[in-house]
């Protein structure tokens, strides 16, 4: 079996936020344009006009990669600070109100409006998007059918979004909850074939109801543009490095999963409803409580999860030459992901005597501050 080059693509979506309120800004007439006069199409606008998108260029490594979402992420920085903005990757805002934000002037985001009524009008969320470069769709649909074991781990370490409009959810990934009222999203299906895949998508295309495949959501997907199979159930990091480690684990997960298929193995496939509680213990707790091991049947802490991870994955970690960001799981797990900080920061500036308001302003001034730490 020919060898997949297993290249890596990431695309993260930020806020842009006003420097003097921390509150929610738009991005205004030439913003994004003075991206992509020095990104071209790598930084795009996205569904609310107070976001941005950016994109990678296809990496052979994960060191490559790096190089180019710290440059990503400081052009957008520089060029929004013209505004009187600042970027923060968090996948929902501290305090700002959805029902204020509007969405950006495009066709695909007004057809969405249309399609999606008040359940759009609420994506005020950003995510983060991996994507793996597998060539055959063969192998894409059967990896696809593997991943999803693996998609609760990949949630827990990156959530970063405990507050909503200013109260805290008591989730880690309140994003996942705001995501799943769309059609079409959650744990993909069980697909057997590509064509199995192929022809349930040409049911709503053939209907009118879908365009093409991009308008399914699911939290691994095919790409529709791309010879790659997309993560998307990750929230967008604060820290760059984070981002970096979580890419390299789900390279390093796929390419395991394609030593066992080359052996003639695989890794077991169970129940979506089994998976889906691990999935909710995720978005619920992100890496204070621990995932179900459904072969051994208990719940495991999550650094003993990621040890065993690291054990799994550590020879195509090599291969792939992302050691180091790989058994940096073991830090987020151990110190906890971007929705304990953020619950840290909103507790010591109530602890000084801070009000809600004031509070969830020290939260953003934290976002932004991790935003720019590893640039």
């Amino acid at each position: 079996m020919e060898r997949p080059e297993f290249t890596m693509g990431i695309e993260e979506e930020y806020l842009l936020v006003d420097r003097d309120s921390r509150a929610l800004g738009v991005a205004p007439e030439g913003f994004i344009e003075d991206c992509s006069a020095e990104l071209q199409e790598q930084v795009s606008p996205e569904y609310k006009k107070c976001q941005v998108e950016i994109g990678t260029r296809v990496a052979t490594s994960v060191g490559a990669a790096r190089d180019d979402l710290r440059r990503l992420r400081s052009t957008v920085s520089r060029h929004a600070a013209r505004y009187g903005l600042v970027p923060i990757a968090a996948s929902c805002h501290p305090f700002s109100d959805w029902k204020t934000q509007h969405h950006t002037d495009k066709e695909r985001y007004r057809g969405l409006e249309r399609d999606l009524a008040g359940v759009a009008r609420r994506l005020l969320i950003c995510g983060c998007h991996v994507h793996i470069g597998l060539g055959d769709d063969a192998l894409r649909i059967d990896l696809m059918r593997q991943m999803p074991y693996f998609l609760p781990h990949l949630l827990a370490l990156s959530t970063s979004s405990p507050f909503w409009q200013g109260e805290d959810t008591g989730l880690a990934s309140y994003r996942i909850s705001v995501f799943d009222n769309l059609p079409r999203t959650g744990l993909p299906p069980d697909y057997q074939s590509w064509g199995e895949y192929e022809r349930s998508v040409g049911v709503l295309v053939n209907l009118g109801i879908i365009e093409d495949s991009s308008k399914i959501w699911w939290d691994i997907r095919p790409s529709h543009h791309y010879p790659t199979l997309e993560t998307r159930i990750m929230d967008v990091s604060p820290r760059a490095e984070d981002a970096l480690t979580l890419a390299a684990v789900t390279q390093c997960v796929m390419r395991m999963l394609w030593r066992l298929r080359v052996r003639n193995q695989r890794w077991r496939l169970y129940d979506r409803f089994l998976v889906g509680e691990n999935r909710w213990r995720a978005q619920r707790y992100g890496v204070t409580e621990g995932l179900i091991d459904f072969g051994a049947d208990t719940i495991v802490p999550f650094p003993k999860l990621m040890t065993e991870l690291i054990e799994m994955i550590g020879e195509d970690a090599d291969a792939l030459g992302c050691r180091a960001e790989v058994e940096r799981v073991l830090t987020i797990a151990e110190a906890g992901t971007s929705a304990e900080r953020q619950r840290a920061v909103a507790a010591a500036a109530t602890a000084a005597g801070a009000d809600q308001d004031a509070a969830m302003t020290a939260v953003v001034d934290h976002l932004i501050e991790e935003f720019h730490h590893d640039l």
